[in-house]
């Protein structure tokens, strides 16, 4: 069986990240799938998904990593300077990361750590308006 399934919510932009965890296990006892996998795949070139500890601490090091490995205000991003926008470490910090997760369900539950939630950064510079599309593949 395939389910698609959407998760829509809004973010605040600027390495934004928003734990997913709860609306996709939902996603998934939804679908009635026992054992196969769900894909969350963010359309958009500025967004990311990933799993992370969701602790304060390590939160506020996970931007402050991104921010030391792509800097937002380097003043030589091609993109900027040819298009005229400002958001050039936006697309690189997502490409960096990936646009989708894969995560085996067994037994009807997630397969994740006990400290692992999926979440999505929102690596652009604005707010946005963000749908993330799940895919659950199983029986």
């Amino acid at each position: 069986m395939i389910f698609t399934e959407e998760i829509c919510f809004s973010t605040c932009g600027n390495v934004d990240i928003v734990d997913l965890n709860q609306q996709v296990e939902m996603k998934v006892r939804e679908s009635n799938i026992s054992n196969g996998i769900v894909t969350i795949f963010i359309p958009g070139a500025t967004g990311s998904i990933t799993t992370i500890e969701c602790e304060e601490g390590l939160l506020e090091d996970f931007k402050d990593i991104v921010e030391e490995i792509i800097p937002h205000d380097h003043r030589n991003y091609k993109h900027n300077n040819e298009l005229g926008g400002q958001n050039a470490h936006s697309h690189l910090r997502a490409s960096l990361l990936g646009p989708s997760l894969t995560v085996p369900i067994v037994d009807g539950e997630l397969v994740l750590g006990a400290w692992q939630q999926i979440v999505f950064v929102d690596f652009d510079n604005m707010p946005r308006n963000r749908c993330l599309t799940l895919q659950i593949i199983g029986e």
